[in-house]
């Protein structure tokens, strides 16, 4: 195989992106909706839904929600700027700091609670490897909590290019005016770009996001949570969500837990690999394009896949259970899925049974920048089921 495809594979997996200043830059052209603010000129969304447009302008586009933005943002604050919020500021920039790490009490509640607070933490990763919890016990929640599942050789917080974890997403969520202790996340895997195509839907991979999915809803008392998933952890927390029986040709079969369905009020998956990944078609030997717990994508035979991942097909065979409302973030020049988002034709990005999804063209929004620079499409997603 050839290192092109190994390093694409790295790629996905949350490694070091090389195009990442090229990749951050400003849009030239005409790309999709990114914002709730009126569009000024014909846009190029593809989103495979019903045209409910109320713009005035010729729009082309199909839209599943009403247009109500240029596709561009800027700041509108009336003082000097210096937050790192990747979009139109929407509240002060002094909002509430996020701790990094979990906070004391959720740490001395996980203990109570039979859950392991340095399996969850990750404090070997140092204070990106978790956030979370309330200041003190009992601190009222203004919002559903958001659980954020990052992508593989990703963790929680962080600052180094292909290793950002959810950093923008915090600040922007903060911003507009979540508290710390509504937002979690914490580092599933080794958090190492050199070990990233070793790194699969394992039992222990899956676990971590399913206890800590347990322990945030029991913590909070919440009746429902938000999910926030990036490229691999799409996948990770999709079958965290399902439940039921899970296999590890390591382990054997395993039990996940119930479902939890309908604990999910939003389920966001940006750039995900549901049917798995170009990068993936002859490369079967690596772990993560494993044809147990990997991201194989089959075998094209006549009109028919065969031989997809039996966890992708898994997750194929239950639609529809990842929450409430299931929204799919994809881009076409995402230069880690590759393909233009196709895998044997069918976009990988998507999810079976969708409520809707956003879709881009355009830079910034390669694999990386699908993460770091929707954050607003992110909050309207999770908070109104729009964007």
């Amino acid at each position: 195989m050839s290192t092109v495809r190994i390093f694409r594979i790295w790629l996905f997996l949350g490694a070091w992106l090389v195009c990442a200043p090229a990749c951050g830059g400003a849009d030239t052209a005409e790309g999709p909706d990114t914002g709730p603010v009126a569009d000024t000129a014909l846009d190029v969304d593809t989103v495979p839904l019903p045209d409910n447009d109320t713009d005035s302008d010729t729009d082309g586009d199909a839209d599943p929600f009403p247009d109500t933005a240029p596709d561009s943002i800027t700041d509108t604050d009336s003082a000097l700027d210096t937050d790192s919020v990747p979009y139109a500021d929407s509240s002060p920039d002094t909002a509430p700091a996020l701790a990094v790490g979990l906070s004391p009490d959720f740490r001395a509640w996980l203990a109570a609670h039979g859950f392991d607070p340095t399996q969850l933490a990750r404090d070997d990763l140092g204070p990106g490897g978790s956030f979370g919890g309330r200041s003190h016990p009992g601190e009222a929640l203004g919002h559903e909590p958001v659980v954020f599942v990052h992508g593989n050789a990703d963790l929680a917080l962080g600052t180094q290019v292909g290793q950002t974890g959810w950093t923008a997403s915090t600040q922007g969520f903060l911003a507009h005016g979540y508290g710390p202790a509504e937002l979690y996340g914490t580092t599933w895997g080794p958090a190492d770009a050199m070990l990233a195509s070793q790194q699969a839907h394992t039992q222990a991979n899956v676990m971590q996001v399913r206890r800590f999915l347990d322990a945030v809803l029991a913590y909070t008392g919440a009746a429902h949570v938000d999910v926030v998933a990036h490229s691999m952890g799409v996948t990770l927390a999709r079958k965290a969500i399902l439940g039921g029986t899970a296999h590890d040709p390591l382990v054997g079969d395993y039990d996940v837990g119930p479902p939890l369905t309908d604990r999910v009020d939003a389920f966001v998956a940006i750039a995900g690999a549901n049917l798995g990944l170009t990068s993936c078609y002859a490369a079967a030997q690596l772990p993560t394009c494993g044809k147990e717990v990997g991201l194989y994508p089959g075998t094209l035979v006549g009109a028919t896949v065969l031989g997809r991942s039996q966890f992708l097909e898994d997750l194929i065979d239950h639609p529809g259970t990842e929450g409430a409302f299931r929204a799919a973030v994809w881009s076409t020049v995402d230069e880690v899925i590759g393909g233009g988002g196709l895998v044997w034709g069918s976009i990988t990005g998507r999810l079976p049974d969708q409520s809707a999804e956003v879709v881009y063209h355009t830079a910034p929004y390669g694999h990386f920048g699908l993460k770091d620079q929707t954050v607003q499409v992110q909050i309207g997603l999770v908070g109104a089921h729009a964007w």
